[in-house]
């Protein structure tokens, strides 16, 4: 027993609990390539197992930002660990790689194994959608670094495409089309704008709103990131795919010229795709300017697939029978900038 260390505000037997209580979470993910178990030193993963000839590695890290101060007001963490999955495996996702395995990352001021748990319960669900290996992680309980309940989180990825397949942009030309593919709703992007608007207007997170057809606001700010990975792999199979871009902080006018050359443009066709009712909501209580919503927040789309005219409507029918909602929703054309018609 560590009385000292338990004394400056560390409880070691509730670290050992956590890993009893999230070895069946992690079990649950694993995949073909998995080695080991939880709690050896280093999380293991056997490449030669996939028969890729000439792989290349994406990796990819990222949190959740300020959504977890959502999180904490509702005192709901099940779900905020398919977010940090979600934002890491889309982004490798964007290269046209396979998300292989994640790690992640736990810190907090007390260490709760019930909120660990469903922090990583949340994790796990999310390593499931995306089929990738929960391989390791870390919990970290550091008093004095963060108030009461409060923690943060963060993830890794590691994805592999063969280098002949390999997504990069190059191919993007003039003329090819834009097709977009729903979100589930704010992501984990823009929260300190959402934060700054519930405070500035004292919306009431457990109440609902008009333009939210009687969804709670705090829940429907919580929605998971949706996760991409399998839906769009069987595009990438069975299409010429040119560029994907993954709508995150930025929204349209950051992320989607990331696939773009010198002299590209785009043309987006605005009604082509549902947006939201929390982006309305959002909209109408901060006094956004419309057009400046898009360079926040995903406004409905989460990710988008640039590829040729006559692959649109394939890729489209694919992510149809995937569940998905998709349309094209807009073009590159050869002058730069982003246009919102």
């Amino acid at each position: 027993m560590a009385e000292n260390y338990e004394k400056a505000g560390v409880n070691l037997e509730a670290g050992y609990e956590v890993v009893r209580r999230i070895k069946q979470h992690v079990a649950s993910t694993a995949r073909k390539g998995t080695m080991g178990n939880i709690g050896a030193f280093g999380g293991m993963f056997d490449l030669a197992s996939l028969g890729v000839k000439e792989p290349v590695l994406v990796s990819g890290t990222d949190g959740v930002g300020t959504k977890l101060k959502i999180a904490f007001a509702m005192d709901k963490h099940d779900t905020i660990g398919i977010d940090a999955v979600a934002m890491c495996v889309n982004d490798v996702l964007a290269q046209g790689a396979e998300p292989l395995f994640f790690l992640d990352y736990v810190a907090l001021g007390h260490n709760i194994p019930e909120k660990v748990e469903a922090i990583v319960a949340g994790v796990a669900e999310g390593c499931r959608q995306a089929g990738c290996a929960l391989i390791g992680g870390e919990t970290a309980e550091m008093p004095g670094m963060y108030e009461g309940g409060d923690y943060d989180i963060a993830g890794f990825t590691c994805g592999v495409v063969e280098k002949s397949q390999l997504i990069d942009g190059s191919k993007v030309k003039v003329g090819d089309v834009l097709v977009g593919i729903a979100s589930s709703g704010v992501h984990s992007n823009g929260f300190s704008l959402v934060r700054k608007v519930v405070a500035d207007n004292n919306l009431d997170l457990n109440a609902s709103y008009e333009e939210l057809e009687g969804a709670l606001l705090g829940q429907t700010l919580l929605t998971p990131t949706k996760i991409y990975v399998r839906q769009v792999l069987e595009v990438i199979r069975n299409c010429d795919v040119h560029g994907i871009c993954h709508i995150t902080g930025g929204g349209f006018d950051e992320n989607i010229p990331r696939v773009l050359h010198e002299g590209q443009g785009l043309k987006i066709q605005e009604g082509s795709w549902e947006i939201l009712p929390v982006f309305r909501l959002l909209e109408k209580y901060g006094g956004i300017p419309h057009r400046e919503m898009f360079n926040i927040f995903n406004m409905g789309i989460g990710m988008v697939v640039v590829l040729d005219k006559s692959e649109a409507q394939k890729a489209i029918d694919i992510l149809t029978a995937a569940g998905e909602k998709a349309s094209v929703i807009g073009c590159v054309t050869d002058t730069e900038g982003v246009v919102i018609e």
